[in-house]
């Protein structure tokens, strides 16, 4: 195991804001850490990259007490913190050397990333003149930077088109596979359900579920049904005492308590001879799952 906390509690004004919450990375991939505002995400997160003290349990990194010093670690923060008045090169080269990196091992690297994440038309910029998604990546290249082992990405696709989301989910694959340990915290929960194996859900502080994604999915029933098809079946699903979801051109998304009603609807749908193009049994999402554990 590289990252392990064992049992970490953390206390402000006298409200136990982290209590007693245990988590390892055992090897490189995306774990994602999840919960409502207030949850205790951010605190766990710096108590973890030692930015704040814990109060109690242990943190240890490749079985060293963490020490800011014996762990290279990149963090995205949620808050962003690049100055609006000062060029971009110069902001990048700036956060380079606070990593120890020499100038042109910077420069060769804030060249590599600026390509990847196709911003190398902004670096002679100031930051106030980029737009939101524009200064989401740069701050995100000031967190690889400087090659970190142990990567911590706090809603990294705040304010991200489609096509931004696209380059910054590869870079992350692409993390992963250079053996980098990431830790994301996002409410995009499709997107932690794409890239996470292993996950935490925090709620008041407090572990309400952790664990293999797929194995957490496997203990629930099925309670949807997705139905593709080439006319309107709403009267057939109505016999079948169903409920529809969501319905778009013939497609739906159908509610079911049990995989028996989907198997008679099935049925139904082949014998009076409609064309079924999918029909699919579905598993709840991470969001259904995420709802039921906090959603009071």
């Amino acid at each position: 195991m590289s990252l392990v906390l064992k049992n970490v509690s953390k206390t402000f004004v006298g409200k136990k804001v982290v209590d007693n919450v245990s988590l390892s990375l055992e090897k490189p991939g995306v774990f994602g850490l999840l919960g409502t505002n207030g949850a205790g995400k951010t605190t766990t997160i710096r108590m973890l990259l030692g930015i704040i003290k814990k109060e109690g349990g242990e943190i240890t990194w490749k079985g060293k007490a963490v020490d800011r010093k014996n762990v290279n670690f990149g963090y995205l923060p949620e808050e962003r913190g690049i100055y609006p008045k000062t060029k971009i090169i110069e902001q990048l080269m700036y956060f380079a050397e606070l990593k120890g990196m020499k100038k042109e091992q910077a420069l060769e690297s804030i060249n590599k990333w600026s390509k990847e994440l196709k911003v190398e038309e902004y670096l002679q910029m100031t930051a106030e003149k980029l737009s939101k998604g524009n200064q989401q990546k740069i701050q995100f290249m000031t967190a690889i930077i400087h090659n970190p082992e142990l990567v911590v990405l706090d809603e990294p696709f705040s304010g991200l088109d489609p096509v931004n989301t696209e380059i910054l989910k590869n870079i992350i694959i692409n993390l992963v596979r250079d053996g980098k340990y990431v830790i994301m915290s996002a409410h995009q929960m499709a997107t932690i359900e794409e890239f996470c194996s292993e996950i935490l859900i925090l709620n008041k502080g407090k572990t309400v579920l952790q664990g293999n994604l797929k194995k957490i999915k496997e203990t629930y029933p099925a309670n949807r049904v997705e139905v593709d098809v080439n006319q309107d079946i709403r009267n057939y699903i109505k016999e079948c005492e169903l409920e529809i979801e969501n319905e778009t051109n013939n497609k739906y998304i159908i509610k079911i308590s049990e995989e028996e009603k989907a198997h008679v609807l099935l049925n139904k749908l082949i014998t009076n001879g409609i064309r079924v193009n999918k029909f699919e049994i579905k598993k709840p999402t991470l969001n259904d799952i995420f709802i039921e554990k906090v959603g009071e």
